[in-house]
């Protein structure tokens, strides 16, 4: 028994360093790619917006969307990106990011001639991989928050994809589940990457 407990400790030690190395890794490699700035940001031909549910659990538009929405249209505002893909989940009837991204920007002023809407964007590596495969872009500017943005950055740079991050304003909440998630996410995605060769659902 007291193998078993020792074995499980170690174990679990490793993985806590795992975990934390990754997240480093990841944190370090990317933040050097993101701006908070739009005047900073360099021209790049695609922007690439990550998808998020339009309501919040308990009512209301979302926050993380609308401020992905906001820092897009800027974007495309001061001429920086010329197309935006619109990368989100959408698994069922009632569930579609993609076209309640879409159909926000059009209402700020987007042509929808300038707008490609990606209906298969059910994980960030997914959204990234498919910018690249399917819609054959070989330059981003990724819009999400900063949390994220290092995570898709790090994955489009992987894929050699030239890559930057526009980091849409964060949500401050007491809550920081998705914050504490985020940390999970970004060590699966070292191991997506490096270990399981991962790829998009549909190509």
């Amino acid at each position: 028994m007291k193998l078993f407990i020792k074995i499980g400790t170690y174990l679990t030690l490793i993985i806590i360093i795992a975990v934390f190395s990754f997240n480093y890794i990841i944190i370090n490699q990317s933040n050097k790619f993101l701006y908070d700035s739009v005047k900073d940001v360099p021209s790049k031909n695609f922007g690439l917006v990550l998808g998020a549910s339009k309501f919040g659990y308990y009512g209301g538009i979302n926050p993380y969307y609308q401020y992905r929405i906001d820092a897009a249209f800027e974007l495309f505002e001061q001429r920086k990106i010329q197309k935006i893909i619109v990368s989100g989940d959408n698994h069922s009837k009632g569930y579609d990011e993609t076209t309640a991204m879409a159909e926000s920007l059009i209402e700020l002023g987007v042509p929808d001639s300038c707008i490609i809407r990606d209906y298969a964007g059910f994980r960030t590596l997914d959204s990234v991989v498919r910018a690249k495969k399917v819609f054959n872009c070989q330059e981003l500017i990724i819009v999400s928050q900063k949390f994220h943005n290092q995570r898709a950055v790090f994955a489009a740079r992987f894929y050699g994809i030239d890559a930057v991050g526009y980091n849409a304003r964060d949500v401050q909440t007491r809550n920081n589940y998705t914050h504490l998630r985020e940390i999970g996410a970004k060590f699966l995605m070292v191991l997506d990457l490096y270990c399981f060769n991962r790829q998009p659902r549909f190509l």
